[in-house]
This record gives C-alpha cells, structure tokens and sequence, in this order.
C-alpha cells in the first residue's frame, strides 16, 4: 500500500526522524573527518545531493546523513569507521545497505556508493552545495485556470477537511472525490515529494470535472485516528463526502465518483455497496486490491525484498516470520497474548534486519511496543481479513481499473486476474481494465518498481495515465 514504504536510498517516503546512530570503535586517523560534509553521489541523470555530519564521540564515529532531493532531514549513519585515511559509513534503515567508502585527501572525501548491485562514485567536501528540493514538473503551479475552495463537512463526529476545485463557469459540474492508500496522508497524497492527487486534480478540473480531495483521519484540518479506524469507516467518511459533493450548488449530483488509489481503490466498492443505485455515477480504481490483505502483503514482502536485491535465503526467511505475524494478527487470542506473540516476532525481524532496529529516537523497547501497536490496530487487522471480492462483485456502475505491471506493492498478476474474475458474475457493461507495464505503485514509469525508486523519479504519475483517467471520464459525463 501506500503507506507501506521501502534503488538508491529508500527513506522518503516518509517524514525522517532523528534516530539514535549505531556507535562504533574509534581507530587512528590521520586526518580531521569530523564536522559537516556536502556533495553529491554521480547518479544517472543527475547528481544526488548528500549532506553529512561526522561526530567523534567518546571511543567511537557517529553520524547523519540529509538527503535534500527526497526530503530526508537526520537519517541516522551505522558502521561509521575512520581508519587512516579511510572514511566509511552507511545509512541505516534502508534496504540495500547503502554504503559510502572513500578516501581523505585535500580537504575532500572521494570513493565508490554503493547500494545493492548498483556502483556510484561520490565526492564530499568542505564548501556548501546549492540543493534544490526535488524536481517535479508536472507539479501545477498558480495561477490555475479554475476555482478552489475549502471544503469542511462531517461524519458523525469525525470533521473532514478538503480542498475542492471546480472548471470556471455557471453551469453544473460532474466531481469526482479523491480516495487515498493505507496510511495517515494529507489532501494531495503527499509522498516522496510527490503530490499525486495535486496533479490529478489539476489535470481533471481542466477537463471540466470538478476533484474533491481531503485529509485522512488526524491529518490537516481532518479529526480522528487513521490507525483506529478501519477500511469499513474510510468508506462511511467517502459517502459523507459524496453526500457534500452532491448537495453542492456547482455540482451535478446524478455524476459524483470516486477514484481511489491502493487502499482507496478497495474502499470505493464497499462505499458504493453501501448506497441506493445512483448515489455514486462511477468508480476509477487504481492499484486497487482485489484479495484479501494478508495476502496482498505476502506477495507485497517478497517483490519488494527482490527489488531491493534481497537474497532468496533472506526473504524465505522475511516471508517466515511474516506468516507468524499474520497468524496472530488474524487470531482472536486475546491483546495482551497478541502483543507479547507479536513481540518476539519483531525482535526476531529486527534481528534478521538490524537496521530496522533503530525505528526511531526511542530505546529498542519502545520501538517494538510501537510495532506491536501499530499491528494490532483495528485499520491494520481489518485489512489483513477483508476480501474485496463481494463488494467488487456488487459494482454496477461504470468502472475503470488500472494497475502497473511493475507494481510490487499491489502485484499486478494477483489482483487484476482476482479482480477481473470478481467483476465478471456482476454483468457491469461498462468496465474497462488495463494495465502498464512499466508503471509502479504510483504509476510511474518505473526501473525496478521498489518504493525506494519514488522520490528518484521526476514524474509524479505517467501523463498516459491521466490522459487515460480523464478521456474515460469526460467521455461519459461531461457534456
């Protein structure tokens, strides 16, 4: 899912934190490594701007490493070695061990990256790198040739808040309403500094339909808890949504949708289920799930392990220690056996993965309760039993779904095969199904499909998928 994060580096795709840095034995060096370092590693297309700072501590090396491209502030450095000349760190937490080894000579370091089987020269000095944020063209900037709004509306006692963007004009408009992935994201689905839903509502509103997009649950001005809540209350929050869009003056209320990406395109179904016929005009679903979750995030462990240039001793061994979890996720032992049961399984993860160990800034322990926790939430255990496939079956209205053939978060071959066998009893005239086979989670053109490749791609979603999503559309509903 989108949330579910980890080529070159891997970290932002979420916000860093300072962690707790790995200390290691101090050697005899020659030279002053300490203090702060900028440059850049030689990567295709362009350089990869790094910054690093270098602490001796008492009886060893400790450090971090700022990664401006991708947003990444403070990610903590291990095995932080200084041996004559020699100066060698890695960054912890990312898959690929990435590791800068290089040379002290005339007031710079110079060596070889590594990460995986990719080699990478890089070079370290004194003076200050100009680093802009990452490139994102596609990315709109103002002024925009349509209207925005606040949008403000509520389920129950949970408060939404969303922007709303709507074609020029006095006539009535069809909308459709943005549904993003598992995980706590804002309005434009920001991530690895991207903003997928920021681009696909520009692009759409131009078209003429009008794009409600919002803040999940304790993101922005949206109240509540993403975690404590389910996939089944996400779909309550959507309808409450499609209740604003349709009692909206410059809405067309008979041609409201929804689009929803990951997560979201297993939520828009079950919403639609949940209403008379009519409610909801259409439904565009993007790496939509069509499994059950546990088994969606099997197949998800095991692409992106292979991706990131896991060997296949250590992904059986991954793949292991998942089922347990999910055993016990999907068990109805009590919380308390669940959690210790758990426990052991994320101290033993955490020792196949060391780097994984240092989560955060807190001790190990709190680490692990943090794990513990987050699996055991009622978003989580909910995913892992739900079978998209009834609500699937039950979908009536026009349907577009897409997927990306290097997609290792939603694998293509297991859910658009399960989604087209859902589909087909339902007797839907209207449903189209495609798949790229270059395109990531994200609909990217893509190398690998790992997560880790997100921020280090310019592209925000491919412009023959949004020329897709909108053609569809505007043919059936925009007079």
């Amino acid at each position: 899912m989108t949330a579910l994060r980890n080529r070159l580096f891997a970290k932002a795709t979420a916000p860093a934190a300072v962690v707790l840095a790995v200390v290691t034995p101090l050697t005899a060096q020659t030279a002053d490594v300490a203090g702060h370092w900028e440059g850049s590693v030689v990567a295709p297309g362009q350089p990869l701007v790094v910054m690093v700072d270098l602490e001796q501590t008492d009886g060893g090396w400790s450090g971090t490493i700022d990664i401006p491209a991708q947003g990444a502030v403070d990610l903590p450095l291990s095995g932080v070695a200084v041996e004559g000349e020699t100066v060698r760190f890695t960054i912890s937490r990312v898959p690929g061990e990435p590791t800068f080894e290089g040379t002290l000579a005339d007031g710079a370091i110079t060596g070889e990256f590594s990460q995986g089987p990719a080699r990478l020269p890089f070079r370290l000095g004194r003076e200050t790198v100009e680093a802009d944020g990452p490139p994102r063209p596609q990315e709109p900037k103002p002024p925009f040739p349509y209207d925005a709004e606040d949008a403000l509306y509520r389920n129950g006692e949970i408060t939404i808040a969303g922007t709303l963007t709507l074609p020029p004009g006095e006539g009535k408009a069809p909308a459709a309403l943005l549904i993003s992935g598992s995980g706590a994201l804002n309005r434009d689905l920001e991530l690895a500094g991207h903003k997928p839903f920021l681009v696909l509502a520009d692009h759409l509103t131009r078209l003429g339909i009008a794009v409600l997009r919002v803040d999940d649950r304790g993101v922005g001005g949206s109240t509540g808890n993403t975690l404590q809540s389910t996939s089944r209350d996400k779909a309550a929050d959507v309808l409450a949504g499609v209740r604003f869009l349709r009692g909206h003056a410059r809405i067309e209320p008979e041609r409201v949708g929804l689009i929803g990406i990951s997560e979201g395109g297993m939520v828009a179904p079950l919403a639609v289920n949940r209403v008379e016929p009519g409610t909801v005009a259409f439904t565009v679903l993007l790496a939509g799930t069509a499994v059950p979750g546990g088994d969606v995030l099997r197949r998800q462990l095991r692409r992106i392990a292979a991706a990131n240039g896991a060997s296949a001793e250590m992904i059986e061994r991954l793949a292991a220690l998942q089922d347990r979890a999910l055993e016990i996720m999907g068990s109805e032992i009590p919380h308390a056996d669940a959690a210790a049961a758990l426990r052991e399984v994320a101290a033993e993860q955490m020792a196949a993965q060391p780097e994984t160990a240092q989560l955060s800034g807190e001790p190990l322990e709190t680490a692990l309760a943090q794990v513990v926790e987050s699996n055991l939430s009622p978003w989580f255990r909910f995913f892992i039993r739900y079978d998209p496939g009834p609500a699937l079956g039950g979908l009536h209205v026009p349907t577009l779904a897409l997927f990306g053939g290097k997609d290792t978060q939603v694998d293509a071959d297991q859910n658009q095969s399960a989604m087209e066998a859902a589909l087909a009893p339902s007797g839907n005239p209207d449903v189209t199904i495609r798949r790229f086979a270059d395109m990531n989670h994200l609909f990217q053109t893509a190398g690998t499909g790992s997560p880790a490749e997100y921020a280090l791609i310019e592209e925000t979603m491919a412009p023959e998928v949004l020329d897709l999503i909108g053609s569809w559309i505007v043919e059936r509903f925009v007079d």
